[in-house]
């Protein structure tokens, strides 16, 4: 494993292809999660699911325990953005519910996460979830061999701003990932274009915008963990796992790799041979 200036860490192919192993346990474990999101559930089961989903894979959560996290997943619902704790709280028809995920597999982890629906959603709920989502898929796409960090910081709030009046969040950022969860870089998701560190082979990110149908003021409940907006308006988180190989984009996570989203906003689609 090299290290570049500033301590990043830089995988080698081998490595970004256990990556790759430990991201697909999280996009399958999240897509198994979708189909089980529904009113009458609860966040704890749900939690339950997740955990023989991963460790079913040959892979261990990466949130249990973590600094103390008693789940696998976060499961924030509604008001909550980030962080919740899995546990009685069951869902009702028309709330959202972001799902966010992490695996182990042998040292090497993939972070992805997801906003579902219960059911009928408002419309300004579902446009919330679509535009962070789109979001995310832009600040990946914003991602270039030489390029710099807050391109992709750039890309997710110039098509925020331009879908509407939401908060993004700047208390909470996408991070470098690989034989810990959280690594350098941070990777806001707003600010100027051109500035961090620079963008190489083998640095792997985890890109996940939070957007707010309100402000971008958040508290932390008692739980010292799960973060609510300050006004009460309802949020969204969408993230991928990535890295860029010398042909393009990898998103670690996505089951295809990110080859149809990518493909879709004109940019190369890189994956390592197996």
């Amino acid at each position: 494993m090299g290290l570049l200036d500033r301590g990043l860490e830089i995988k080698d192919p081998d490595q970004v292809r256990m990556m790759r192993r430990a991201g697909l346990v999280v996009g399958e474990t999240l897509e198994l999660l979708r189909t089980e999101v529904r009113a009458g559930i609860s966040t704890g089961e749900l939690d339950a699911i997740a955990e023989d989903s991963i460790r079913s894979r040959g892979a261990t959560p990466s949130f249990k325990g973590y600094h103390g996290f008693p789940a696998s997943i976060c499961a924030s619902v509604n008001d909550e953005v980030v962080h919740g704790i899995p546990g009685g709280r069951v869902l009702a028809e028309g709330d959202v519910v972001s799902i966010d995920c992490g695996a182990i597999v042998e040292g090497w982890h993939g972070d992805a996460a997801t906003t579902v629906a219960v059911g009928e959603v408002p419309d300004e709920v579902t446009h919330l979830s679509e535009v962070t989502r789109q979001a995310m898929w832009r600040g990946i796409a914003a991602a270039r061999r030489g390029g710099r960090v807050t391109d992709i910081s750039h890309a997710i709030e110039s098509h925020v701003r331009a879908s509407g009046e939401f908060g993004i969040l700047e208390d909470y950022v996408g991070h470098g990932i690989g034989s810990a969860m959280h690594l350098p870089p941070n990777v806001p998701n707003y600010g100027r274009p051109g500035r961090g560190p620079r963008l190489v082979e083998g640095l792997a990110l985890a890109v996940e915008p939070m957007v707010t149908l309100g402000g971008k003021e958040t508290v932390v409940l008692e739980d010292d963990w799960t973060v609510v907006t300050s006004d009460g308006s309802w949020a969204a988180h969408h993230e991928h796992t990535f890295t860029l190989t010398a042909h393009g984009a990898w998103v670690l996570t996505a089951l295809d790799g990110g080859e149809a989203e990518l493909t879709a906003l004109g940019v190369p689609f890189g994956p390592l041979a197996d």
